[in-house]
């Protein structure tokens, strides 16, 4: 095999799977896949992340050790010049060495803290509304707050997919077009695949 075969075969490997894809009647787009969130190409990936942008676990470990140092240089030089970042309005750095031109910092809420609900419904929409003001196209969101923050796989599933389908409904000519949740391990697909099965009877 050729080297440029090999690489071919290793990308091939390493691509995302994508399981679901959903038009709304405006004709944007909700995706479903698994796989590495560190590995897409939509403009912007989003970045499950503390209100100090000190990115060393996680989605947002992942995202520092593939981008390169100076995703978290410039969430520092966010960070002092804005402050700590809220649920509603996330932060917003380039994407280093990954595919992606953006990344979008999201502070979900912490399973317990109280508003939980409220809280991760901001920063979804805080998201949406930070791509549109990018300009951009597509996005890609993980499980915000399902992991180390503790929040119910199945109910941050049914809170993602209302709150964006409700921006789609406000927006119907939005020029972001297509948003996909990458997950990464089956269990979450599996929350998130029941939770859509429901939300969608239910429309």
């Amino acid at each position: 095999m050729s080297k440029t075969s090999y690489e071919c075969a290793q990308n091939e490997m390493r691509m995302n799977e994508l399981i679901l894809s959903y038009p709304f009647v405006s004709g944007q787009v909700l995706e479903i896949a698994q796989g590495d969130i560190t590995r897409e190409n939509t403009d912007a990936i989003v970045n499950a992340a503390n209100n100090r942008l000190q990115h060393g676990a996680g989605v947002a470990g992942a995202i520092l050790q593939r981008g390169g140092y100076k995703i978290q240089e410039e969430s520092d030089a966010w960070v002092r010049k804005y402050g700590p970042v809220s649920h509603d309005k996330p932060a917003y750095t380039s994407g280093g060495f990954l595919e992606c031109r953006y990344v979008i910092h999201a502070v979900g809420p912490v399973w317990g803290e109280g508003d939980e609900d409220q809280k991760l419904t901001a920063a979804v929409r805080g998201c949406l509304q930070t791509a549109e003001e990018l300009r951009l196209t597509s996005l890609s969101f993980p499980a915000i707050s399902t992991g180390i923050f503790g929040f119910p796989k199945d109910r941050a599933a049914r809170i993602i997919f209302e709150t964006i389908a409700a921006y789609f409904e406000e927006f119907p000519i939005s020029g972001l077009t297509r948003v996909r949740i990458t997950l990464f391990d089956t269990d979450s697909v599996n929350h998130f695949m029941r939770e859509f099965d429901a939300w969608k009877s239910a429309q």
